[in-house]
């Protein structure tokens, strides 16, 4: 990719969906000019930032994420919004690249043209977000889309790093999933601020119902993520259309409850702290590895973990002195 940000800023900044892409793609490259060039990139449109509704979509695979989030795309748009939607794939283990490809699941939305649709490979990072989603948020919003979906993998307990990057937690469930409760532990359900029973209609239309009266019952047992906020449980059908207006209002509601008190405002500060420690943290691994003075060290270090003669705990304390210069 040819790097040339004078170009592409004011591109981006006048919603050209082609410099979004190019945009993205400058910021998931591990190139070192691409990561500078990327965040002078960032760092230039950051005052356009900001201003968008930020939700996140978690659930089991076969929930039907990818299915709704088409059906209330198409919502938002002709309700007069630009809509983007950022799907985080599984990652290929032979290639690295997204292995579904949301873009092709989601045909309708792809084509209009206040929409926007970027499948990115997870890396296989826990939590089911790519490295740089909280990078591509920015940018779309920079390119003037105001609502920003974030789509994530859906694979377990771990899938909640979209959470801590987005104003709107939503987990979908599915009726007739065995147990309706089981997913009520300590973990993905203590997230959520919106969940979703989908598939609400035809034959599973009653067993949705009961889940969410289900649902309903049980998260008042629970303690509630925000202090502005109490958690909602709703029917949805993509097929039918059922529910995209009540997941709308939900979702201003939320952000008006939210705004009123200050959290909102607070959520993304803190946001902003999470993505430094983690960002330090992966840079840091980085450095270490890429060291060519460190690389024997290091290898004698991942020996004698991998052998027993010393814990990882320990391994990883001596590492951190290892890349500080410390004795």
């Amino acid at each position: 990719m040819t790097i040339a940000i004078h170009d592409l800023a004011p591109a981006l900044l006048s919603g050209d969906r082609r410099a979004l892409a190019r945009a993205i793609t400058l910021a998931e490259s591990t190139r070192d000019d691409h990561r500078s060039a990327a965040e002078a990139l960032i760092e230039t449109v950051l005052p356009a930032t900001g201003k968008a509704w930020r939700l996140g979509l978690s659930g089991a695979p076969g929930v039907g994420k990818s299915t709704l989030i088409e059906a209330l795309g198409l919502y938002l748009v002709a309700s007069g919004h630009r809509v983007a939607v950022l799907a985080v794939d599984p990652s290929s283990v032979l290639g690295g690249g997204a292995i579904l490809g949301d873009k092709t699941r989601m045909e309708r939305l792809a084509r209009e043209t206040n929409a926007f649709i970027r499948p990115s490979p997870s890396a296989n990072l826990a939590g089911g977000v790519a490295r740089r989603t909280r990078e591509a948020i920015l940018l779309a919003e920079a390119a003037g889309f105001d609502v920003v979906i974030v789509e994530t993998v859906g694979v377990g307990q771990s899938e909640m790093a979209v959470a801590d990057m987005v104003d709107l937690f939503c987990l979908l469930l599915q009726p007739q999933a065995g147990d309706e409760l089981q997913g009520l532990k300590r973990g993905i359900v203590e997230r959520a601020e919106l969940i979703l029973i989908t598939k609400a209609d035809g034959e599973t239309a009653a067993a949705a119902e009961h889940a969410v009266a289900e649902y309903r019952s049980a998260l008042r047992l629970l303690r509630q993520p925000s202090a502005a906020w109490t958690p909602e449980v709703w029917p949805v059908s993509a097929m039918t259309g059922r529910g995209l207006d009540t997941i709308w209002s939900a979702t201003r509601r939320h952000r008006e409850a939210l705004e009123a008190t200050g959290e909102l405002a607070q959520r993304r500060l803190h946001q902003n702290e999470q993505a430094l420690w983690a960002e330090f943290s992966q840079v840091l691994l980085e450095t270490a590895r890429h060291r060519p003075s460190l690389t024997a060290a290091i290898g004698r270090i991942e020996a004698a973990v991998r052998d027993g003669a010393v814990t990882p705990g320990a391994g990883a304390r001596d590492l951190v002195r290892l890349v500080l210069g410390e004795d």
